[in-house]
C-alpha cells in the first residue's frame, strides 16, 4: 500500500524527490535534534495523483490526513478540532523538490474559528486573538478562493482610518467588527469561510497542491528549467507565533553572505511578528546583529544551530525560524540561493575550511552562471526600476546601452565619432560584420540562437539577443516600433544579453574584473577534465579571449570569415565573377597573401596549441552583393557592365543553398581556392617552424557525405602541400587532414571516412538542421509554440537532442573507433559549448568539444563535472 504521508520523524535529507526540500530538511533537522515544532509531510506524488484524478482526495488521502493530525495532537498536548483550553493551530506549506521561492501558497493560523478565537484571546489576549484570526482569514480567502488580498488590506486601512488606531491598539469590540467585515468580503464573493477546522486543513491541502499549476510557478519552472511533472509536497507544522509578544519574533538568515560570499551572517528579523511581515515588507526589519541586543539567549541559540547545520549540510544555509516567547524554533533550511559571486567564493572557501573536496567544490558552482563573471551585468538596483520594452532570445551574454542604429555603415560613422551603438537588424548579414566589431550590443528582431548574429557576437564576447518578434525593425524608415512605442536612430536603448530583455534609456554597467578565484577553479576543472576544451575562433582577439580564457586549442577557424572587409570582399568576388583564368589567377593571388597573413597571425597568436582550419564553407553567392545599387558599385570596380554582372549573380543563387554548392563540393568543382587557401596554411607553418615556433596545421574539409569526396579533396591537397615543402626545400611538417561531420549520411558510413581522415569534428548545427529538417535561422517563428504546446521542450540548436540527433553522433564514434580507437573526435557546434549536452559528449567518447571564446570558462567546468559525475555513477 502506498504511504501518502510521513511525520517529519519518519524522513530524511535525501527524500527531497518525495517529500519536497522543504519536507526532507525539516525531518532531517528533527533527526538532528533541532528544536523543530512537529509536523507531517504530504509527498508529491500525493500532490499529482489529485491534480491528475482530485477524487483521490477523498478515496485516498482523507483518511490518512486524519491519522497524522490526531498523531500530531499527542505529539503536541493539543487539539486541533474543538474548543479545549489547548488548542492546536498549524501552517500549511508547499515545498517542491527544488525550491521555488514564494511561487508557491502558504496558510497560517489554521484551525481558528470564531469560537476558538475565543479561547486563544482568554488564553493570550484579543490583540494577538484576533491578529491570527484576521491573517487566517485574508490567507485563506487568497490561496482556497482566489479572493485578492489587497482587497482585505483595503478594509483593514479604512478601518484604522475611521478609528485613528493602528489594528494593535483595537478594542475586542473593534476587532470583532473587522472580523465580521472581512467574512462579508467572502459573502461578496459568494464563498464563506468554514468553522470547521478539518475542512479549513482538507480545502488548505487542495489549494497548496492545486498551486504547483499557478501561473507564476509554471513560469519560474520554465525560466530555471524545472521538469513540470514533479508536483509539490504539502507540509502541515504546528504553528508557533512569533507575534506573541515583544519577545517574540521571526527573521529569515543566510549563514554567509548571499551577495558576495562573505562569511557572516546575512539577514533580518521583527519582534513581534510572523513570517509574511518579512516577506511582504510591511515593516522594517532589523539586521540579525541587532538580535543580539534584543534577545540575545535567542542569539545565541540561533547562532548555535546555524553552525550546526551548515556543517551539516556543508553549504551556506537559508533558515527561517520563529521565536516564541524568548524560545527559538527552527522553521526551514535549505541551501541558500546565491549569486555569481557569491557561489564561486562560498565553494572555495568550504574547501579552505575543509568542509568540501575540489571535486565537491566544482559540482557547487551552475557552469550557466559562469557567464556573470566574465560579462559586464547592469546594476540590479537600476535595473529593478527600467522600463521593459521587449523580450528576445538571450543570444550572447553581456550587458550594454547604446544608440541604436540600423545600419553597419552607420555603426561604423557614429563608432567613430566616439558614440556606443547597438546595431538593429532584421538580421545580421556577413557583409555587416565590420558594424557588428564597432556596436556594444546586437539585437535582432529574426534568427535563433545560432543565428548570424548570435554565433558572431557570441564568438567576440559581444552583447546579443536575437529572434525579438516583439520588434518591428524598419531599417529603410529608421524606425523600432514595439507597441505602441517608437524608436528612431539615436535613441538610448539597454541591452540584457543574459536575460535577453531589453530596456528603455540608459542603465548603468558594473564592469567583472580579472577573477583570480575563478581561475583557481577552473585550474581544477582541468585537472580532473576528460574532456579538452576548444575554442572557435580566426580573428586575432577571438583567437586571444580563447587562449585568455584557457582554451587548450581552436577547434574551429571558419575561413568563410575572414574574406569579408572591404578589400577582401572585393577580391572575393573578382574571384567568383571572373570571366577568364587570368583574372582568376589575379584574384587568387591577392587572396592568397590575405590567407598567408591570417593563418601567419593566427598560429603565432596560439603558440604550440593545435587549431583546426576549415576550408571554405558556404556557396559562393553569400559572398555577392543583392542590392541593384551595390551591384554597380561593384561592376563599376571590375570594370564590367552591370547587366551582365546582375545576369551572373542571378546564375549562382541557389534555391536551397544550405543543400547546394557549398562545401567539399566546392573544392572538387573549384579545387584552386582549397589549394589557395593550403597554400596560405602551410606557407605560414613553414615560415613559423624557420623562426623557431613548433606548428602541426589541421586541414578540415567540410560536408563530407562519401568516402570517394573525401579522398578526392584529400587527394590534391596531398599533392599540392608536398609540392610546397619540395618548393621550401625542407623536410615536411606533421599535419592531419580530417572532416566535419554533419551530414546524417555521414554518420552512418563513419568507418569508411575514418580509413580517410586524421580527425572527426561534429558540425552539429548542420546535423541537426538535416535530421530534424529545422532551419536554424527560421527556428524561432515557431519553436514558441512548439514549446507551448510541449512538442518540443528546448531548442535543439542550443541543447543537443540525445535521442536523434545523438544517436547518430553516438553511432559515428562507435563505427569510426572500431577502425581508429584512437581517433580524436570534437564537437565544434553551439552545443559543444552547452552545459547540458557535455555529460552526453563525454560519454559517447567524444575527445573534446569547442565553443565560442566566451563560452569556454563554462565549458571547462561542465566537462569536469560530466567526468566526475560519471565516475561516482
Amino acid at each position: 500500500m502506498t504511504k501518502w504521508i510521513y511525520s517529519f520523524e519518519e524522513g530524511h535529507a535525501d527524500d527531497k524527490a518525495m517529500l519536497g526540500g522543504k519536507g526532507a530538511n525539516l525531518a532531517e533537522m528533527t533527526n538532528l535534534g533541532l528544536p523543530v515544532p512537529p509536523g507531517f509531510t504530504i509527498t508529491t506524488q500525493s500532490c499529482m495523483q489529485y491534480l491528475a484524478a482530485p477524487s483521490f482526495f477523498e478515496s485516498d488521502l482523507k483518511e490518512e490526513v486524519l491519522k497524522a493530525v490526531a498523531d500530531l495532537e499527542k505529539k503536541s498536548g493539543k487539539f486541533f478540532s474543538g474548543n479545549e483550553s489547548s488548542l492546536l493551530l498549524v501552517s500549511v506549506r508547499s515545498g517542491a523538490k527544488f525550491s521555488m521561492p514564494g511561487m508557491m501558497d502558504t496558510i497560517l493560523n489554521l484551525g481558528l474559528n470564531d469560537l476558538r478565537v475565543q479561547t486563544l484571546a482568554e488564553q493570550t489576549s484579543p490583540d494577538f486573538a484576533y491578529n491570527c484570526y484576521r491573517r487566517l482569514l485574508q490567507m485563506f480567502a487568497d490561496v482556497v478562493y482566489g479572493i485578492p488580498k489587497e482587497q482585505f488590506d483595503e478594509l483593514l486601512a479604512f478601518f484604522e482610518k475611521n478609528s485613528k488606531k493602528k489594528v494593535q491598539e483595537f478594542s475586542l469590540e473593534e476587532h470583532q467588527a473587522l472580523i465580521d467585515q472581512y467574512k462579508q468580503l467572502y459573502r461578496e464573493h459568494y464563498q464563506s469561510f468554514p468553522q470547521s477546522s478539518k475542512e479549513q486543513l482538507y480545502a488548505a491541502i487542495k489549494a497548496v497542491f492545486k498551486s504547483w499549476n499557478n501561473p507564476r510557478a509554471e513560469v519560474y519552472r520554465n525560466l530555471n528549467d524545472i521538469p513540470h511533472d514533479l508536483g509539490t509536497a504539502v507540509n502541515v507544522q504546528a504553528m508557533v507565533f512569533g507575534n506573541s509578544d515583544q519577545e517574540s519574533g521571526t527573521g529569515v538568515v543566510f549563514t554567509r553572505n548571499p551577495a558576495t560570499g562573505e562569511n557572516r551572517l546575512f539577514g533580518e528579523f521583527l519582534l513581534n511578528a510572523q513570517g509574511e511581515d518579512v516577506v511582504a515588507g510591511i515593516r522594517t526589519p532589523e539586521p540579525i546583529a541587532a538580535l543580539q541586543k534584543s534577545l540575545p539567549d535567542a542569539y545565541e541559540d540561533f547562532l548555535k544551530y546555524a553552525a550546526i547545520l551548515e556543517k551539516h549540510y556543508k553549504d551556506m544555509q537559508d533558515i527561517e525560524f520563529t521565536i516564541e516567547k524568548g524560545k527559538l524554533y527552527i522553521l526551514q533550511t535549505r541551501n541558500g540561493k546565491r549569486t555569481a559571486k557569491a557561489s564561486l567564493k562560498i565553494a572555495l572557501d568550504l574547501v579552505e575550511e575543509e568542509l568540501i573536496s575540489q571535486q565537491e567544490a566544482l559540482l557547487r558552482v551552475a557552469p550557466a552562471t559562469i557567464n556573470q563573471l566574465i560579462h559586464p551585468v547592469f546594476e540590479e538596483e537600476a535595473l529593478g526600476q527600467a522600463a521593459l520594452l521587449a523580450q528576445g532570445l538571450p543570444a550572447s551574454p553581456g550587458a550594454a546601452t547604446g544608440e541604436i542604429v540600423f545600419t553597419a555603415e552607420r555603426a561604423k560613422e557614429c563608432h567613430s565619432l566616439g558614440k556606443k551603438v547597438i546595431l538593429v537588424r532584421q538580421e545580421t548579414s556577413p557583409e555587416d560584420i565590420e558594424g557588428m566589431v564597432v556596436s556594444q550590443a546586437i539585437v535582432t528582431s529574426h534568427g535563433g540562437m545560432t543565428s548570424h548574429a548570435a554565433v558572431v557576437a557570441r564568438g567576440m564576447g559581444t552583447c546579443c539577443v536575437a529572434g525579438c518578434g516583439e520588434l518591428t525593425i524598419q531599417e529603410e524608415n529608421k524606425t523600432l516600433v514595439c507597441g505602441n512605442v517608437v524608436l528612431t536612430e539615436g535613441a538610448l536603448i539597454s541591452v540584457d544579453g543574459s536575460s535577453g530583455r531589453i530596456y528603455l534609456g540608459e542603465i548603468p554597467t558594473v564592469l567583472v574584473e580579472n577573477n583570480q578565484e575563478l581561475q583557481l577553479l577552473l585550474s581544477w576543472a582541468d585537472e580532473v577534465a576528460a574532456l579538452k576544451v576548444r575554442a572557435n575562433a580566426e580573428t586575432i582577439q577571438d583567437l586571444k579571449t580563447a587562449v585568455r580564457f584557457g582554451a587548450k586549442g581552436i577547434g574551429l577557424a571558419r575561413t568563410e570569415h575572414m574574406f569579408f572587409g572591404q578589400e577582401r570582399i572585393l577580391e572575393m568576388r573578382r574571384l567568383i565573377l571572373a570571366d577568364n583564368e587570368l583574372e582568376t589567377r589575379a584574384a587568387l593571388k591577392k587572396l592568397l597573401a590575405f590567407q598567408e597573413d591570417d593563418f601567419y597571425q593566427m598560429f603565432q597568436t596560439i603558440g604550440d596549441k593545435p587549431m583546426i582550419v576549415r576550408l571554405l564553407d558556404p556557396p559562393m553567392h553569400e559572398f555577392l552583393p543583392k542590392d541593384p545599387l551595390e551591384i554597380e558599385q561593384l561592376a563599376a570596380k571590375l570594370r564590367k557592365p552591370p547587366e551582365t554582372l546582375a545576369r551572373k549573380i542571378e546564375q549562382l543563387q541557389e534555391t536551397n543553398p544550405m543543400l547546394g554548392h557549398r562545401g567539399c563540393r566546392l573544392g572538387i568543382t573549384q579545387p584552386d581556392i582549397y589549394k589557395m587557401q593550403a597554400e596560405a596554411i602551410f606557407k605560414s607553418a613553414i615560415r613559423l617552424s624557420q623562426e623557431g615556433l613548433t606548428v602541426k596545421p589541421e586541414i578540415m574539409i567540410p560536408l563530407i557525405a562519401e568516402k570517394r569526396e573525401l579522398e578526392a579533396v584529400k587527394h590534391f591537397l596531398v599533392q599540392h602541400i608536398d609540392k610546397l615543402f619540395r618548393q621550401a626545400r625542407i623536410q615536411p611538417l606533421p599535419y592531419e587532414i580530417g572532416t566535419m561531420i554533419e551530414l546524417p549520411r555521414a554518420c552512418l558510413i563513419a568507418d569508411q571516412l575514418a580509413q580517410e581522415a586524421d580527425f572527426f569534428s561534429f558540425g552539429t548545427n548542420d546535423l541537426t538542421q538535416m535530421t530534424y529538417g529545422f532551419s536554424r535561422d527560421d527556428i524561432g517563428k515557431f519553436i514558441g509554440a512548439y514549446k507551448d504546446r510541449d512538442i518540443l521542450t528546448f531548442d535543439p540548436f542550443q541543447s543537443l537532442d540525445q535521442t536523434g540527433v545523438g544517436q547518430l553522433m553516438k553511432i559515428a564514434v562507435s563505427k569510426a573507433r572500431q577502425l581508429k580507437p584512437q581517433l580524436p573526435i570534437g564537437v565544434c557546434g553551439e552545443v559543444g559549448g552547452d552545459p547540458a549536452s557535455i555529460p552526453f559528449f563525454q560519454e559517447i567518447g567524444v575527445t573534446y568539444v569547442s565553443c565560442s571564446p566566451y563560452r569556454v570558462p563554462a565549458a571547462r567546468l561542465a566537462a569536469a563535472q560530466a567526468n566526475i559525475q560519471q565516475e561516482r555513477q
